[in-house]
């Protein structure tokens, strides 16, 4: 048993783990899933300017993805629908109606420059083995913006979730220059469906978010949604508002769906009904408001992390500096070498070192008599000298190129890397400057792309106070209780009508053996002839109501009072306010008032009756006992009303 429990134990941390790290949750670094990462780069490996069949890109992803087809399209078109990083064409669904995208054969696919310019980098991307060891694919991509801000995720692991908002991409960059410069940002949601967000309780990533329709009330007989709230759809909308409609929540004549590439949702109302009275009920009780619980849960060196919105611009400002560094310090490194080789072949061209390698008979001699040639120009050439693989590229330049070699043309090029390295040198010195100037650069470049609806907000940031549920419900549903039968509910026809309620509405029922209860309203319930009182249970009236119970103890027939407030309870548990067998004679919610006790007639008892005042007893707990009121059989009470 010990052997059995240690490998489950084992393998479901395992998988734990692997569903934390490699399915559900993103990566700090660059804010996207494995999926994500592995549809970028088969998208990066086949890009050639042109529009690719996504049945193609999914075929190539499968080198890299082992979770089969399906997941791969299925996520491809979600990320493709961001407008971000990857430009579609063709239909790839609806995000207003939630109509599904065509199948992957018939819609096609390409990378964006944005994605190319803020993710791709093959020289400083690390690289692991595919699943099966053939290929190598990216752990992450160096991304220079916080792009798991931008898209927004949304999953669920092991024992953990995460649900990230999308914010507006421009909004993001600015914060992260903000945040290079030292200077105080804050960033709130932004939807790609529109709508209104209330963003009061954020809590800068971890808190939630209120959403709301965006309405059109210039007509006072209907009601035109034109922005959705996060989360819904069209259809999912429409359907609220029908089941909302059917159970007398609001009352509508029609509702019509008119929405093609912009939302339009027309509610006519019905007769007698206008605009403003029925805005409550729709926030109430259909999905044109919700709220969005929000947690931002990122992978963060190999380990689950929850972070705020401002440590991820943080994170990601020291990260820009660091991949432009490296970026730079790459490329220097390179015009250096490009620089060092030049110079070699001007002077081995200019020079006609060339010439010194025709006698030569082996290729030990020939690698000598090149670098003897260089000799006297070591100075020139600098602290780097002339290697054996700087000798093998000399050798290799064709003589058409020797031949035809331009000294001015060798000399401008020359210029033209030297010019760069001072730049960069400069950049390097400069770095939080250069990596301003770089996001700039990228939000010009959103600002002129369309597909990204040149970055503008689409959700606007407002305030609205919570519509409070049993406020916005008329009482216009009468409650029956048929005193013979004893049925009660908004469906008894029989009986008399004992309140107005709504369905929110909850309702104290004493019956007439001194139990009560409390449940929501019925459309028909037993609770048998003859109940004491009915009433809609509302703690704060509750608390301020003195009941009064006059009851006939059950072995020798005593009359005792007891008065009490009922001010909590479990729904629809059932609780005593006499003694088990005792007899309830009067149940009275009246703070005062006086009765009469009439006892049962007996031998050389003269006095048969006696009056008390109700207020003249205490009120107390509802689990205390009764008071005694005499030591004498009681027969009936009679009340003065």
């Amino acid at each position: 048993m010990a052997y059995i429990k240690s490998i489950f134990e084992k393998n479901f941390l395992e998988y734990a783990s692997y569903v934390i790290k490699d399915r559900a949750i993103p990566d700090l670094e660059d804010g996207l899933k494995p999926v994500q990462r592995r549809i970028l780069h088969s998208l990066f490996e086949m890009d050639d300017g042109k529009f690719h069949k996504v049945a193609n890109v999914i075929g190539h992803c499968m080198k890299y993805h082992p979770h089969g087809d399906a997941s791969i399209g299925a996520a491809l078109v979600v990320l493709a629908n961001k407008d971000l990083f990857i430009e579609k064409q063709g239909n790839f669904g609806n995000l207003f109606t939630g109509d599904e995208a065509s199948a992957a054969r018939y819609i096609e696919c390409r990378i964006t420059p944005l994605a190319r310019d803020v993710l791709y980098n093959p020289k400083l991307t690390p690289m692991v083995d595919s699943y099966d060891g053939r290929n190598k694919e990216p752990i992450v991509f160096p991304a220079k913006i916080p792009v798991v801000l931008v898209l927004g995720a949304e999953g669920i692991a092991v024992g953990m979730s995460t649900k990230i908002l999308p914010h507006n991409i421009i909004e993001v960059l600015e914060a992260e220059k903000a945040c290079l410069m030292g200077k105080p940002f804050t960033l709130y949601p932004d939807f790609p469906t529109g709508g209104l967000a209330d963003v009061s309780e954020y809590k800068d990533g971890n808190g939630r978010v209120r959403v709301r329709a965006k309405l059109d009330l210039s007509d006072p007989k209907r009601i035109v949604i034109r922005e959705l709230p996060y989360g819904s759809t069209t259809e999912s909308l429409i359907t609220s508002v029908e089941t909302a409609a059917r159970g007398g929540r609001i009352k509508i004549q029609s509702i019509s769906d008119f929405t093609t590439d912009q939302v339009e949702i027309e509610i006519k109302l019905a007769r007698g009904v206008y605009a403003p009275e029925v805005v409550d009920a729709l926030y109430a009780f259909t999905e044109c408001e919700q709220s969005i619980s929000v947690n931002l849960l990122v992978i963060r060196d190999g380990l689950p992390v929850t972070m705020s919105v401002t440590e991820v611009v943080e994170h990601h400002a020291r990260q820009l500096v660091t991949i432009l560094t490296k970026e730079l310090e790459l490329e220097k490194g390179e015009l250096l070498d490009k620089l060092h080789l030049r110079t070699l072949e001007r002077i081995f061209i200019e020079e006609r070192i060339y010439k010194k390698i025709e006698e030569m008979k082996t290729a030990e001699t020939v690698i000598k008599a090149v670098k003897d040639g260089f000799v006297p120009f070591l100075k020139e050439i600098g602290k780097r000298g002339v290697s054996d693989e700087d000798v093998e590229h000399l050798l290799k330049i064709p003589i058409r190129r020797i031949s035809l070699y331009d000294i001015n043309k060798a000399k401008a090029e020359v210029q033209e890397i030297q010019s760069r390295l001072k730049e960069i040198e400069k950049h390097l010195k400069n770095i939080t400057a250069y990596a301003i100037s770089y996001l700039d650069s990228v939000i010009a470049k959103v600002k002129a792309n369309e597909d990204l609806g040149r970055g503008k907000r689409k959700t606007e940031l407002t305030s609205f106070e919570r519509v409070d549920v049993k406020e916005v419900v008329k009482r216009d549903l009468e409650l029956r209780y048929d005193g013979e039968k004893g049925y009660l509910g908004t469906a008894v026809n029989a009986g008399t009508v004992v309140a107005t309620v709504s369905p929110f509405d909850r309702l104290l029922i004493i019956r007439n053996n001194g139990t009560y209860v409390v449940t929501d309203v019925p459309e028909k319930l037993f609770v048998g002839p003859g109940a004491w009182w009915i009433g809609i249970a509302d703690k704060e009236s509750l608390a301020q109501t003195i009941f009064t119970i006059i009851y006939r103890d059950p072995e020798k027939g005593y009359p005792y009072i007891k008065r009490c407030t009922i001010e909590g309870w479990i729904l629809n548990k059932e609780y005593t306010l006499v003694p088990e067998g005792a007899q309830v004679l009067h149940l009275d919610s009246r703070d005062s008032f006086t009765f009469t006790l009439y006892y049962v007639p007996k031998p050389r008892i003269k006095i048969t009756k006696e009056s008390f005042k109700a207020k003249d007893f205490l009120v107390k707990g509802v689990k205390a006992l009764g008071v005694r009121l005499a030591e004498r059989e009681v027969e009936r009470v009679e009340v003065k009303h």
